[in-house]
This record gives structure tokens, sequence and C-alpha cells, in this order.
């Protein structure tokens, strides 16, 4: 439909929804559930940090490396997202869509392997392998969401966006214990976190058990995304043929952002959007990192800051998505905010001997077992803090976005989402990569954020309708 003739955003723009069998809704969910151990394992705890430790020359060189990476993908994405969203929007099925971006992501997580500690091409395979499995998860994601207003009525928006991002967390918590505990050991002692010898033969000496999270984490998807293909139902097919489809939804990106535009509560959203989903990415992408770069952490004390953290995050977006529908979307994105910008300040202050930056702290108590030092205490209880609130932030974002657009224009909407939070994605990553090598010190990244923050916060806080 004509972007002329649509309704303008809002609420009113959204039809009464009946609600989606159990069956199709669970199917939903289950995305969630089969995308989340390439964050869990790839983006954040297992492989990012065995990058940045054992592939990159230093520490530093790997932070830098990586914030690259994640910069060109969130430039891709930037272009693909809304052109993908409203082309899904002109041909009608979403799966389809879902189904290629998922191959995509299958492959790339499968060549991770080869991404070999002395490795000829080893570094240039993980982080093209990253991008493209960033890319293709993201887009995927696009389409997914664009589902939810065809699966409940918006007064339920909130909890279904709540509910899978906490499914999400605990399909992360479940494949992070797995490799943890069974697959990946500490190349020193030759043992996984539960004491035993990792399956299969993998060898510690290689770093096979942390090169294997990303086969591990495409046969998880493979598996766990066919209930959405088998029990929820697709959007019914336009009868446009495809190419005048993708010539439809191409012309219709520019119009669904003037249309943004016009409208300053979608438009100003959208803006803080992109800064806030910004740093969110960059902190999320760097956090094993700085853990393994400054407290040199290693699989063990890296593992369990993961398990904790999704745990924390589990419980925080159950309980966001119910505050959303008791007290609107607005709310809960400017609390998680303001607290995301009270814990960079935070993780800012520590090093490996100082708390709150001039505390002087004892040398750590290595019988104390797993973080010795106040620092390392500090730095776990700040992230078990970022998983509480990450989640209600991210859930809450896309439910106020099915709120605020006419549902049957979702993808091209969930798309614009998208690009705003991904057009200045590679901005965030970028400034702390370049950042960190003009510094040299990995501090130079909660610093950034901050700002980053800051300005989402501000954006956000003109927003008026909810």
């Amino acid at each position: 439909m004509p972007m002329a003739s649509s309704p303008p955003p809002g609420d009113d723009a959204i039809a009464p929804t009946p609600t989606a069998s159990s069956a199709a809704i669970l199917g939903w969910l289950f995305f969630d559930w089969a995308c989340q151990p390439f964050f869990t394992l790839v983006t954040t705890f297992v492989f990012a940090p065995y990058f940045a430790s054992a592939l990159a020359p230093d520490p530093v060189t790997g932070q830098s490396l990586w914030g690259y990476a994640t910069a060109a993908a969130g430039l891709t994405l930037a272009f693909l997202s809304p052109v993908l969203g409203s082309i899904a929007d002109a041909t009608g099925p979403k799966k389809p869509w879902i189904a290629g971006c998922g191959l995509v992501l299958f492959l790339a997580c499968s060549v991770m392997w080869f991404a070999a500690p002395g490795a000829t091409y080893g570094i240039a395979i993980a982080l093209l392998a990253f991008a493209f499995g960033t890319v293709a998860v993201e887009v995927a994601t696009v389409f997914n969401n664009s589902m939810i207003p065809h699966l409940v009525p918006p007064e339920r928006f909130g909890r279904l966006s709540g509910t899978g991002w906490a499914i999400g967390y605990l399909g992360g918590l479940v494949s992070l214990v797995i490799v943890l505990g069974f697959l990946a050991a500490d190349h020193d002692t030759g043992r996984t976190l539960l004491g035993i010898k990792p399956l299969f033969g993998l060898d510690p000496a290689t770093r096979e058990g942390d090169r294997i999270t990303g086969p591990f984490a495409a046969l998880w998807f493979l598996v766990f995304v066919a209930p959405l293909f088998l029990f929820t139902p697709d959007i019914a097919r336009s009868s446009l043929p495809l190419a005048e489809a993708v010539r439809k939804g191409i012309a219709q990106v520019k119009s669904t952002i003037a249309d943004a535009r016009r409208h300053e509560s979608v438009g100003r959203f959208l803006l803080a959007n992109m800064v806030y989903q910004d740093a969110l990415v960059a902190l999320f992408a760097f956090g094993g990192i700085y853990g393994a770069g400054v407290f040199g952490w290693r699989a063990t004390e890296l593992g369990v800051f993961g398990i904790l953290l999704t745990v924390t995050g589990t419980v925080g977006a159950l309980i966001g998505g119910r505050l959303d529908d008791a007290f609107g979307a607005k709310p809960v994105i400017m609390g998680a905010i303001l607290v995301l910008i009270a814990v960079c300040v935070g993780v800012l202050s520590l090093g490996p001997d100082r708390v709150l930056f001039v505390v002087s702290t004892a040398p750590p108590d290595m019988r104390a077992g797993l973080y010795p030092s106040v620092p390392e205490k500090m730095f776990v209880a700040l992230g078990l803090i970022i998983g509480a609130v990450a989640g209600p932030l991210q859930a809450s974002s896309r439910s106020l976005l099915a709120r605020l657009v006419p549902a049957r224009e979702a993808g091209r909407y969930f798309g614009l989402l998208a690009l705003s939070g991904k057009v200045t994605s590679f901005l965030a990553p970028l400034a702390v990569a370049v950042a960190t090598a003009v510094f040299e010190t990995q501090a130079a990244g909660p610093a950034v954020l901050i700002g980053f923050f800051t300005v989402g916060g501000w954006l956000l806080s003109g927003v008026k309708r909810v």
C-alpha cells in the first residue's frame, strides 16, 4: 500500500489483533532462543575474548580489530535492514527471508572453527565470519520482530517482547553452560569449568574448545529455529510479482523515513534508539574483551561471568516486559539508560589495583578462588547490572515501535528501527577502537559509551507518545 494512503503512526494505527495459538507464540519465542548463542558465545563471552587473547597480537590490538569488524557489520546493516524490511512488507511472508538469513548465519558460524592460533588467515577468517554472522542474525531479527503485531493485541506487546528476550537469555545461559562445562577448557589446566577433560577430544592447546563455539551456535540455530517454521503462521503472500515488490519496497524506504520525520514521536524515538543501541552493542562487544585484557581473565572467569550475567538478564527481561505493559515503554527505557550510564562510570573507575578511580586495593589473594581482587568483584557486580537492564531496554524498544506503527507495515518500520539501531552502529565501536588505539588503554571504551548513552537518553526524553 502506498505510503500516502497509510494511516499515521500511532496507537490507533494498529487494528485489534486476535491472540495467536500457544503453539504459534511459542514458535515465535523460540527464534530468540535459537539466535542467542551467537551473541552469548561468539560476540561476548567465548569467541571474542579468544580472538583478543589468542589470535590478535595483544588485547589492545584485538579490541581495536574487533571494533572495526563490528563497525563494518553495523554499516552494512544500516543499508540492508530498511530495504529488506520494505521488500518483505511488499511480498508478505517473512519466513523465507528468515530462512535465507539463517543459511548465511549457519555458514558464517561454521567457518569460525578454522580461525586457529597461528593459522595463516586466522584473524581474517574470524573477523569476516563474525561480521557476516552479525549481519545475518540482525536482518533475520527484523523480520521476526515485524510479526509481533500479527500475534497478540497491543496491550500484550510488552509481555511478548520481554518474554522473547528472557527466553533468548535462557537459551544463551544453557548454551554457555554446555560449552564451558563440557567443551571449552582452560589451555593451562586442560580442564573445563566442571573439572573434566573436553568432550570429543577437543585440544585446549590449540583452543579447539573456544573455536567450537561457532559450529555449536550454527547447529543450535538450525535445530531450535524449526518451531517458528512449523507452528507460527506467516503473513499472507502479496499478489505482486517479486520484481515489482522489490521495486516497490526500495521506493518505500524513502517515504517511510519521510513519514517518520513528519511524526515527532516516531522520528525522535528512532533517533534516540540509534544512539543508545549503538552504545549497547559496543558495551556487549567489548565486555568479555575488557575482562580478559584488564584483569587477565581466562575461560573459567569469563564463563562464570557470562553465566551470572545471563541469569540476571533473563530475570530482568521478564520483569521489564511486565513493567512495560503496566507503565509504558518509555519509562522502562529511560530507567535502563540511566543505570547503564552509572555502570559505565563504575567500569571506568576500575583498574587491576584500584576502584573508584583513586582508591588503591590490596593484591589479589589467589587462594580466594574466582575473582580474587576487589576490582574484579566490582566488575562482576556491574556486569550483572548490565544484564538486568539490557533486556528490558531492547524489549521495550521493539514493543514501543509496535504500538506506534501500522501493523500491516511493521516490516518496513522494524527495518527502519534496525536502520536507526545500525546506521551509526559502526560509530560507537569505531570510536572505542580508535580511542583504545590512540590512548593505548582499554579504559577508553567505557568513557566513550557514557557520552552515547547520555545523548540517547536526552533524545528519548522528548518522545511524547508512548
